[in-house]
């Protein structure tokens, strides 16, 4: 019987692996999370400053920028300390709280893509009835994208939050709680129960939301005109495209969690260890500000806006600044 010790800290063993190119590793995760940053925050300023853009489908892209800006935040930050550091190694409590902060972002993804379906198909499904019904339910649909994944996972947590640990190698750059689990030295068989039961309760109410919109969706398109087909289509591609982005971060992050991968070079393994949670929150906002019409247009202006401003304020200084010499005797 393994000796129980009081296990306070636990070793990412991951980072071993950027020992030799510690400057390149980290300049690469800081250029991902300025540009994430950057992306989701002047997305969600866009649709802030833009009256024009309140509306439920932009309300949800919004609270997915959110998401995006939380997801990578609870992962980058913490890459760029350790990669400063020579111990790699994280406290309990900050590994736990990791745990709550990433896999809460992985759920509210997936749900918030959901309803964003949903949307979609009262949109295509029943036009003459789209604003009445989502701007009646959208605020409550927003509540629920954030409150259903913070509830349903801090039951599985506390469960966690229960274990005691007798291992403290943890083969990864962050803390899952599927890794964590397996370092327990007490009787897991509840915990890893719960644990599956709650991967389904997460994941096939939000997919059957999704195959049912897209299923009507695509029913509606067959018996449309062309160019009314097109158009449905097109303001689904956005949709589709994130959909697709995180599932597939969604299955390599649990089969490289749960099958061997020592095989693979290593920014390889890195990569797919961490796809879901850079990856998505990257290029949603891409997606969508280049899909998107009404955004792109919005967006540029913007921009145009701001550099225009900064013209304008250089020149006033450099007038100033002319002036003053003038005047000195």
């Amino acid at each position: 019987m393994k000796n129980v010790s009081e296990v306070t800290s636990f070793h990412l063993s991951e980072y071993y692996g950027m020992e030799d190119l510690k400057p390149m590793y980290f300049c690469m995760f800081l250029m991902i999370y300025i540009t994430t940053v950057a992306e989701n925050v002047a997305l969600i300023s866009v649709i802030y400053r833009e009256k024009s853009l309140h509306e439920p489908m932009y309300l949800l892209l919004c609270n997915l920028a959110v998401n995006g800006l939380f997801g990578s935040t609870s992962l980058l930050p913490a890459v760029l300390s350790n990669i400063l550091s020579h111990s790699y190694e994280i406290s309990l409590p900050v590994c736990q709280t990791q745990i709550y902060a990433i896999h809460t972002y992985a759920i509210t993804e997936f749900t918030i893509l959901a309803v964003m379906s949903y949307d979609r198909y009262v949109a295509i499904c029943y036009p003459l009835y789209y604003h009445v019904l989502m701007s009646q339910r959208v605020v409550k649909l927003i509540v629920f994208t954030w409150l259903y994944p913070m509830l349903a996972f801090l039951i599985v947590l506390i469960f966690t939050l229960q274990l005691r640990f007798c291992e403290r190698t943890i083969e990864k750059v962050y803390c899952m709680n599927y890794l964590l689990v397996k370092l327990a030295c007490t009787d897991t068989a509840i915990v890893n129960i719960v644990g599956l039961l709650s991967v389904a309760l997460y994941i096939l109410p939000q997919l059957i939301m999704i195959f049912y919109s897209y299923a009507h969706i695509l029913r509606i398109c067959v018996f449309t005109l062309s160019n009314s087909k097109v158009k449905a289509l097109r303001t689904c591609t956005p949709h589709l495209l994130a959909v697709i982005i995180y599932t597939i971060g969604c299955i390599i992050e649990i089969a490289q969690s749960r099958f061997n991968i020592s095989h693979l070079p290593y920014p390889a393994k890195l990569f797919l260890s961490i796809y879901f949670l850079i990856c998505p929150p990257i290029l949603n906002p891409a997606i969508y500000g280049l899909s998107i019409q009404l955004i792109r247009g919005k967006l540029f202006r913007l921009f145009r806006r701001k550099s225009r401003q900064v013209t304008n304020n250089v020149a006033k200084r450099a007038v100033v600044a002319a002036h003053s010499k003038s005047t000195v005797p």
